[in-house]
């Protein structure tokens, strides 16, 4: 590592000690950025980087709500305010166990060039809970919402934050959250993205990530002369992400073979179809967080407490959860003749893997990967906008045509000088250029 990078990284992690997935996201996003940041001396005397690095915001907040036996819990809420250069903080809210300060922290990092690299106009954050939806009662969920936002309203709005669903947080919470803020705001704005159809909602928001996903692999296997067609793929999870990707995939003629949960994954040798992605939607809405019906529903193999990189495919999807990939699957799958690897999931692969799968075949990140979720997150706050909604058609249409443009600016800033794509330095270029000129535009705030 150049010794002037070092001692950034050194600064960051004395700023931000045992924030693991925070400095994991930074340090990627330096290594690949570093001799663009240095070959441009007014980015380094306006100390972009550094400002880049540090969330313009931070609230924290407690949550306090009274279950259905009357007694008080006391959960606490975040709102991570990471870069507004480009547009209104945009990001999602989550709700789980697992939720820190440091893993916001990395997702609103994230979510910046993310954001970024849609062309439209939307800055970075993320927020969320360490609530617990699962085991909950639909009332329970409705007075958590409300104690949520009561806090958060205050902080959010059309023109400065405007939250979205992610884990935990579907179009129940999202409904929630949006009917108490319509009600301490006084006013009916676009504030929420993921918002059903009937309030502003856009049609196809929930499958967007994982269309959008698979529209940019499709543009991967075209520079390589290739097509879906026929690839036998692999898939993690089976929330909306992992929905979208396998229906995408599957209408496009890819043969989708595994989905996963925290119980283990499935195989299936003949490939979803419609009938299969439905009954994954109903595990999925059922609450259980289980995969292992599917096997005994329609007859094939369940393994338990397993990841389903063993399986030998083309191209694996990563869609749950951040670092859910690691070097030895990343080798595991490799060997099994894997040779494309995209991250559907926010950091699906440690570093290690990104790095194995980067040298070895090919790999793309998933702030360019997923990004077709939060696209047409800023396509709702557009109809939100002109009040009016546009057809399943034009959505699609308009997600499409910018998961193409993302794929374009990662070959414009990705291709080495042998000719191969590097998707990540690609993606993390492409995304700090737009949000450095920005930031210098607008002077030291």
């Amino acid at each position: 590592m150049d010794i002037k990078m070092k001692e950034f990284m050194d600064g960051v992690k004395a700023k931000n000690p045992g924030e693991a997935e925070f400095l994991q996201a930074v340090q990627e996003v330096v290594e690949t950025v570093w001799d663009h940041y240095n070959a441009n001396p007014r980015y380094q005397a306006a100390k972009i980087l550094e400002r880049m690095v540090e969330p313009e915001r931070t609230v924290i907040f407690r949550v306090p709500w009274v279950d259905d036996k009357g007694e008080v819990q006391v959960n606490r809420g975040f709102r991570v305010e990471f870069n507004s250069a480009i547009g209104p903080y945009k990001g999602g809210i989550r709700f789980h166990p697992s939720v820190t300060l440091s893993g916001l922290k990395f997702l609103g990092f994230e979510q910046t060039f993310k954001n970024s690299l849609t062309s439209l106009p939307m800055g970075g954050g993320k927020g969320g809970s360490d609530f617990n939806p699962k085991g909950k009662s639909d009332n329970e969920i409705m007075r958590f919402c409300q104690a949520f936002m009561c806090e958060l309203f205050r902080h959010i709005g059309p023109n400065t934050d405007v939250p979205a669903g992610d884990i935990g947080v579907g179009g129940r919470e999202v409904g929630y959250m949006f009917g108490m803020y319509k009600k301490l705001a006084n006013e009916f704005t676009g504030v929420f993205t993921g918002k059903g159809r009937e309030f502003g909602g856009s049609i196809i928001r929930p499958e967007a990530t994982g269309f959008g996903a698979i529209y940019f692999v499709q543009e991967m296997l075209k520079a390589k002369g290739k097509d879906l067609k026929g690839l036998r793929v692999a898939i993690s999870g089976f929330g909306n992400v992992a929905w979208g990707a396998a229906m995408k995939a599957t209408e496009l003629g890819a043969k989708v073979v595994t989905i996963s949960g925290p119980d283990g994954y499935v195989y299936d040798p003949n490939g979803l179809n419609d009938d299969k992605i439905n009954y994954m939607v109903e595990l999925r809405n059922s609450n259980q967080d289980i995969v292992s019906p599917y096997a005994k529903k329609y007859g094939v193999e369940f393994f338990a407490g397993k990841k389903p990189w063993e399986q030998k495919v083309d191209i694996a999807i990563p869609c749950a959860i951040q670092n859910e990939l690691n070097e030895k699957d990343a080798q595991t799958l490799i060997d099994g003749g894997c040779w494309l690897i995209a991250e559907a999931s926010n950091m699906g692969c440690t570093a290690e893997a990104a790095n194995l799968a980067t040298q070895k075949i090919t790999f793309a990140p998933g702030k360019a990967v997923n990004a077709g979720g939060v696209a047409v997150s800023g396509l709702e706050m557009t109809q939100n906008s002109m009040r009016l909604g546009w057809t399943a058609e034009e959505v699609d249409d308009k997600l499409h045509q910018i998961m193409t443009n993302i794929h374009a600016t990662c070959v414009k800033f990705g291709t080495e000088a042998n000719g191969k794509i590097n998707y990540i330095k690609g993606a993390n270029i492409g995304g700090f250029v737009k949000v450095a000129e920005a930031m210098m535009a607008q002077g030291i705030v």
